[in-house]
This record gives C-alpha cells, structure tokens and sequence, in this order.
C-alpha cells in the first residue's frame, strides 16, 4: 500500500496530539534549536542595550550554553585589554573567519595579531602567511616571541589557487593561524567556503581585504578596519556590538619591543600622532 510520506503514519493516534518522543505541531525540537544555536554561523540578535562586548541576546546565549553545556566558543585574547571587552568572545573568535578591511596591504594591521601569535607559537603548529604583500620581518617576530620556524609562507599564482590554498590550510587542522591577502573581489559562495573550513577547527583565521569590501555582504563572524591609528572600528561582530570605535592605549603595548600599527590613508600625515 502507498503511504504518503507527509500523512501520519499511526491510525491510532488521537488528533492534535504528538507522537510520543515527538515535540508538539508548531514547536522545534530543542535538541535541534541547540545545536543550532551552537553552530558558529548561526546570526544572534543584537541589542544596543547590552553593555560593551555581546548583545543581550549573545549573553544570554553565551550564558546558557556555557553553564547548560559546559564549554563556550573557543576564543584567544587578543593581548589588547580594551579590545577584549568590546568583542563579545573577550578575545579573538576562533573557527570561524576575521576580515580586516585595510586601504594599504594590511601588514601594519598585522600590529593587531602580534599577542595572539606569540601565544599560538606554544601549540608547535604552523602560522601560516598567504601572499603577504611583503615578505614578514623575521627579526620583529622573533623579538615578540613568535617562533619563525613555525612560520609557513604560501605564493599562490593566481586567485583560485590562493582560495585553495587558503582552503587547504584551514581544513588541515596543522595551522594554528591563518593569514590571508585577498585582492579584488569575491562572491559571497568564496568566501563562504572558506568559512565553512575555518569552523572545522579552532585555527584563528584572518582575512585582509580592501576597503572597499565594507559594502559586500561576507559570512565572516568579525569585520575590523583601522578606523585610525591605534583605533580599531569594529564594522561588524555576530552577537555583539557594531559599528563602535575602539581606541588602543600604548599601555598595552609589550614594553621595549617592535609594534606594527597602521595609519590609514585617509589620516592626514601631520597627525601629532607618530606612527611606529
């Protein structure tokens, strides 16, 4: 006999009543909703009536997850105190995509990941720098305590090869950070593959993109651009706060060591501000 496979399958089950081990017409089940909400991609509500960081919605899930489950999203403390307490992870997200929109070739911004470096450098696995602009000053990262030996340098020759590549290096699993310059424009399905890598793991990705990507729709979990120099304006975070200048004090720089920091060209150069 044919059986509908949208009819209900019991004869015997009373109208308006659910199965049993089946939640109630209308309703989700929670299990489901959970895993859901856990998933890295999943968009929370905000509300700017949360203090800095996470929205009341993204606390309040936070806040469940944590005690209901035992474990929260990975995170790494970006090093810069101010900073933490306006991202809504207090710290780096990690398995999912950072875009940071720069107006030059984004190394100066690279002053943001120097910390999150030198503590990845304990994990022996690889940090890996796809067609950087520049090659890295191997003597500044050694003297911020970053092992150069873990330091992988990847020259892709055209853009598919470095989206694979890109691609690869997330799915590995043997990269504890991931750099990436993209140029030039990338559609929404790119970008969201790379995304779907990154939440693989627990690798801190980053991607340098132009300026001008501030108008294209991206699944990244955490849009950044130096908004000025040692100010970070936070375009975009799932869960938390946008659209908010953060202003990084020297404080919080490593004492008698190298920084990198970038001033953006729209700054004018007489600024007293000097850039080291």
């Amino acid at each position: 006999m044919h059986q509908d496979l949208f009819s209900n399958t019991s004869n015997h089950q009373a109208p308006g009543h659910p199965a049993p081990g089946h939640p109630a017409p209308g309703l989700i089940d929670p299990d489901l909703l959970d895993d859901v909400m856990n998933r890295r991609d999943t968009w929370r509500g905000r509300s700017d009536l949360a203090g800095p960081g996470c929205t009341t919605a993204g606390a309040a899930n936070s806040d469940r997850h944590s005690h209901s489950h035992g474990h929260s999203h990975p995170h790494q403390p970006t090093g810069f105190g101010a900073l933490d307490r306006h991202l809504c992870e207090g710290g780096w997200p990690l398995g999912t995509c950072i875009e940071v929109l720069t107006d030059a070739c984004g190394m100066g911004a690279m002053g943001l990941f120097l910390p999150a470096m030198e503590t990845l450098s304990e994990q022996q696995r690889w940090q890996t720098f796809i067609a950087p602009p520049y090659m890295p000053y191997a003597p500044l990262l050694a003297a911020r305590g970053i092992d150069t030996q873990q330091v992988l340098l990847v020259h892709p020759r055209d853009r598919e090869e470095q989206l694979w590549s890109t691609e690869q290096a997330l799915r590995s699993g043997t990269c504890s950070a991931v750099f990436s310059w993209l140029g030039g424009e990338y559609r929404y399905a790119e970008l969201r593959r790379l995304q779907l890598a990154a939440a693989r793991g627990n690798t801190l990705t980053v991607l340098f993109r132009p300026r001008e990507a501030a108008h294209q729709h991206s699944p990244a979990a955490l849009r950044l651009q130096m908004s000025a120099y040692r100010e970070v304006h936070i375009l975009k975070q799932r869960s938390g706060i946008q659209d908010q200048n953060v202003f990084l004090p020297p404080e919080d720089d490593v004492p008698h060591q190298p920084q990198l920091w970038e001033l953006p060209a729209d700054v004018p150069q007489h600024d007293n501000r000097a850039v080291s």
